[in-house]
């Protein structure tokens, strides 16, 4: 009997046996091999608005950090310098929590002040050795152009990403939203009018690094943001994903696959896209596609259910 797509995947998955930051790292070995070559990791989440999948995130940094040696993070959607968050985890000046305050409203979380406090907390431990935020390199003195239109922007982030690896040298991560860290050329994300098509930062950090960028995808099934998030459409990635056991798992789409699975993997297809703004009555209008998911992903860490990321108070 041809073995199913969930099939395969209950059998090729990785555990991920807790959700706590700061837990040994044990179940997240098999990622050494899969990211043992890589200059930039992405960490592309499907919602930033999801507890499970931030904190997933936040262990694979330790992990790439304690284990493999990366030492920056370009955390997007903000500048780390202009709030001074660099200037934190350089000297332990100032407090995490306010800082934040000026952030846009998707740092605002308690799942990234733990990010933060994590890495001054590595730096006070190895002050010769220290992470940092990845930083927009600009000469002293001039301004720094804003970009204009959604394919100059994707763009500069890739730019950025790149010059701060030439100027350090560092292996960076980076975390972001999953239409701009897939290896998308080009990938159209809706919901939009018309749904807007270009090449993203993915793709152009691909074509910088080779299989030296290594896409990993976070995505889950169904859950809650706070809004309801009912079960995917049945032609979307999730769905098979969401089949397979067990709840949270890496799973190596580069891994030899039965033809069965290699027609699922490698067909276009549909992947969760959700922002600020999303109406659970029409969730299939909230998608990534334009590729396939080996197009767009070399790593899918999967979560079956999720909850609210936590926002700051006070």
């Amino acid at each position: 009997m041809a073995e199913t797509v969930p099939q395969w995947i209950s059998q090729h998955a990785h555990p991920l046996t807790t959700l706590d930051p700061q837990a040994p790292l044990a179940d997240l070995l098999p990622l050494r091999d899969m990211a043992r070559d890589a200059t930039v990791v992405a960490l592309g989440v499907s919602t930033r608005q999801a507890h499970e999948l931030s904190v997933i995130a936040h262990r694979i940094l330790r992990f790439l950090v304690e284990e493999l040696g990366f030492r920056s993070l370009a955390l997007e959607g903000d500048d780390a310098g202009r709030l001074k968050l660099d200037e934190y985890l350089r000297t332990g000046q100032g407090d995490p929590r306010a800082l934040l305050a000026d952030a846009r409203s998707f740092w605002q979380t308690e799942e990234i002040l733990g990010v933060i406090r994590w890495m001054r907390a590595h730096n006070e431990r190895h002050p010769a050795d220290p992470v940092r935020f990845a930083g927009v390199l600009d000469h002293p003195g001039q301004a720094t152009p804003q970009p204009d239109g959604l394919e100059a922007i994707e763009r500069r982030l890739a730019e950025d990403t790149i010059r701060w690896h030439e100027h350090t040298g560092d292996k960076i991560v980076y975390w972001g939203g999953i239409a701009h860290t897939a290896n998308g050329a080009p990938r159209t994300v809706s919901p939009s009018s018309p749904p807007a098509t270009h090449h993203n930062a993915g793709s152009h950090l691909r074509e910088r690094f080779g299989p030296g960028y290594l896409s990993l995808g976070l995505t889950f099934h169904h859950g809650s943001l706070p809004y309801p998030v009912p079960a995917p459409p049945a032609d979307f990635a999730e769905t098979p994903l969401g089949a397979a056991g067990p709840d949270t798992f890496l799973l190596d789409l580069r891994a030899e696959r039965p033809d069965p699975v290699r027609a699922w993997s490698d067909a276009p297809t549909r992947t969760r896209l959700i922002g600020p703004v999303y109406d659970p009555g029409d969730d299939a209008a909230y998608h990534l596609s334009g590729g396939s998911l080996t197009d767009w992903f070399d790593v899918i860490a999967h979560r079956r259910q999720v909850t609210p990321v936590h926002l700051i108070t006070g």
